[in-house]
C-alpha cells in the first residue's frame, strides 16, 4: 500500500497565496524610488547621480530587501500563518520586515545590538514589532535562532539570504532601475556604482547584473571602520573578523555570506568621520538629510570622481541614499554624541567642500 504525508492543507495555500498577493499589491502601489543629480560643476564632463531609497514606504533601501525574504520565505513554504517572524538586524531591515509582518498578519520580532538607535526601535515598534536587545553584537544570530527554535518561528537570516532572495537578472530589482532611469542621460552606462555592504545583498545583486548584461561598469563597495568586509576583501580570508561598524546599516563584525567579492571591483575603507562630514554636506549642498551610510556612499563616490578627473575621465556615477537623517537625529545629527564618541568631523567636512571647487580628495586624512 502507498504512503502519503501532506505538508500543507488547502487553507494553508490559501493564505500563503493571499500572503504573496498582498506583498505584491505592496510594490505595485509604490512608483520606483527617484534618481536625483548631485550639483558637480558641469566643466568636469561627470554627473554624480543619487538613488533616493529613502522614499520606500518604511524609509529605507532594506524594504526591498524585505519584500524579496518575505516573498521567498513564502514561497518556499517557510512563513504559515501562525508564523512568528524573527530577524537578526541593526535596524532598517527589522523596520521593513515588521511593516510586512504587519501586513500580512503576523507577529514580528527584531534582535538587535542595544546600541542601535531609539529612532529605529521606536519606528520598529510603530508597525507593531517587538525589539529583543542583546549586549554583544556577535550574539545576535544565535539569540535570533534560539528565540526561532522556542517560539516555532521563522529565522529570516538576511545575512544569508539577501544575495539569493532577488532575482540578480532583473525582475525589477535595483540595478535594473538605475540602468533603465540612466538610459537617457548624457553617460547612461555608469563608470562606477558605489554601494555599501551590510549583508553584501545589493553589491551581490549590482555585481551579477552588469555582468550578466554586459556593461562595462564596475562595482565599488565602500566599508566603514570597525568592519570585517574590507580586510577579507584584501587578504581573501572569509573567515575574518572585526569589532562591529559604528555606521548603522553597513559593515558587520563578521563575513556574512551574502558577501560576495568576486562581483565587487573594488573595496573603500571609509572613516567614521568622513562618513558622517558627508552626510551632514550632502545637506548642506542638496537640502536633503541623509543617513550615516549614505554619507559613506558619498564620501566613496567623491575618491572615485577625484581620480577620473585627474586622469582626464568623463563619464558617470551612481550611488544610493539608504536612508534619512530622522532616524539618527540623536547620534551622526547630535554634536554631543559625536564629542562622546570621540569623532571629529571638521577636516572631512573641510576636504568634501574642497573638492566642490577643486576635484581633488586628500589622501593623508587619518581612518579614526
Amino acid at each position: 500500500m502507498s504512503r502519503a504525508v501532506d505538508r500543507c492543507d488547502p487553507g494553508c495555500r490559501e493564505w500563503i497565496a493571499e500572503a504573496i498577493r498582498k506583498v505584491e499589491a505592496d510594490a505595485n502601489r509604490s512608483a520606483d524610488t527617484h534618481l536625483h543629480v548631485f550639483p558637480l560643476p558641469p566643466e568636469w564632463g561627470i554627473d554624480l547621480y543619487l538613488k533616493d531609497e529613502s522614499v520606500h514606504p518604511t524609509g529605507s533601501l532594506k524594504h526591498r530587501l524585505a519584500r524579496s525574504l518575505f516573498l521567498y520565505g513564502l514561497a518556499n513554504g517557510w512563513i504559515r500563518e501562525d508564523t512568528t517572524i524573527i530577524e537578526a538586524s541593526s535596524g532598517s531591515t527589522a523596520v521593513s520586515e515588521a511593516y510586512f509582518a504587519r501586513l500580512v498578519g503576523l507577529p514580528f520580532v527584531a534582535v538587535m545590538p542595544e546600541r542601535t538607535s531609539p529612532e529605529k526601535i521606536e519606528l520598529i515598534e510603530f508597525y507593531g514589532g517587538r525589539c529583543h536587545l542583546v549586549s554583544d553584537p556577535s550574539a545576535i544570530y544565535a539569540e535570533s535562532r534560539r528565540l526561532a527554535r522556542e517560539c516555532g518561528g521563522h529565522f529570516m537570516d538576511q545575512f544569508t539570504y539577501a544575495e539569493r532572495a532577488t532575482d540578480w537578472r532583473g525582475n525589477n530589482n535595483i540595478a535594473e532601475s538605475i540602468f533603465e532611469q540612466m538610459r537617457l542621460e548624457r553617460y547612461p552606462e555608469p563608470s562606477w556604482i558605489v554601494v555599501g555592504a551590510g549583508t553584501g545583498g545589493t553589491s551581490a545583486t549590482i555585481g551579477r547584473y552588469v555582468r550578466f548584461r554586459r556593461f562595462q561598469t564596475r562595482v565599488a563597495v565602500v566599508d566603514p571602520e570597525g568592519s570585517a568586509f574590507f580586510g577579507a576583501f584584501e587578504d581573501g580570508d572569509l573567515d575574518r573578523t572585526a569589532a562591529g561598524s559604528r555606521i548603522e546599516g553597513i559593515g558587520r563584525p563578521r563575513v556574512e555570506p551574502s558577501f560576495l567579492p568576486s562581483v565587487i571591483d573594488r573595496m573603500v575603507r571609509v572613516p567614521d568621520a568622513a562618513s558622517i562630514a558627508a552626510m551632514r554636506w550632502t545637506r548642506e549642498v542638496t537640502g536633503r538629510g541623509v543617513g550615516g551610510s549614505t554619507g559613506t556612499n558619498l564620501w566613496g563616490a567623491a575618491e572615485l570622481i577625484a581620480e577620473m578627473r585627474a586622469r582626464g575621465e568623463r563619464g558617470s556615477v551612481v550611488t544610493l541614499i539608504c536612508d534619512g537623517a530622522e532616524r539618527y537625529a540623536g547620534t551622526y545629527g547630535s554634536d554631543a554624541w559625536l564629542a562622546a564618541q570621540g569623532i571629529s568631523v571638521g577636516p572631512y567636512a573641510e576636504a568634501l567642500r574642497a573638492f566642490l571647487k577643486t576635484g581633488e580628495m586628500p589622501v593623508d586624512l587619518p581612518l579614526a
